[in-house]
């Protein structure tokens, strides 16, 4: 018997500058969170690859589609593998700025926050998407 492959998916720890009037303890990154109704859970942006579509191309598109923001990506971050209705799944995310663009509530994403990195920690449901926080400040630290 072959092995189940896993269930592709791509997503970008999505961040921005501090908004002006920010506390000065919190000067920045910003992280953007989405909550997930179907699973009443709070995560970073990310979705299964389309047939033929690249990891970058489908986290991209998924930042856009749940967030309704563009973004710059940045570097990769990490693949975290786990478990998902039986299946294994992997999920390939980078860096990304946010750009331009407003966010729309819909059925797959009904709310969005802006943290910052404690906060964000502290409100993500599952403990590996907090280490996508760090592995996002160690990257911002690297290009200062």
């Amino acid at each position: 018997m072959s092995p189940v492959s896993p269930v592709r998916a791509a997503g970008c720890v999505l961040w921005r500058h501090a908004p002006a009037g920010a506390p000065a303890g919190a000067p920045g990154p910003y992280i953007c969170l989405v909550h997930r109704p179907k699973y009443d859970d709070w995560s970073h942006p990310k979705g299964k690859l389309k047939r033929a579509e690249t990891l970058l191309a489908a986290a991209l598109r998924e930042v856009l589609e749940e967030t309704g923001h563009h973004c710059t990506p940045g570097p990769l971050l990490d693949t975290i593998h786990y478990e998902a209705q039986g299946r294994p799944k992997e999920v390939t995310y980078w860096a990304a700025e946010a750009t331009t663009g407003t966010f729309t509530p819909n059925s797959e994403v009904d709310r969005l926050l802006w943290l910052p990195p404690d906060r964000a920690r502290a409100q993500l449901t599952q403990p590996r998407d907090r280490l996508l926080v760090d592995a996002l400040l160690a990257s911002l630290h690297a290009t200062e």
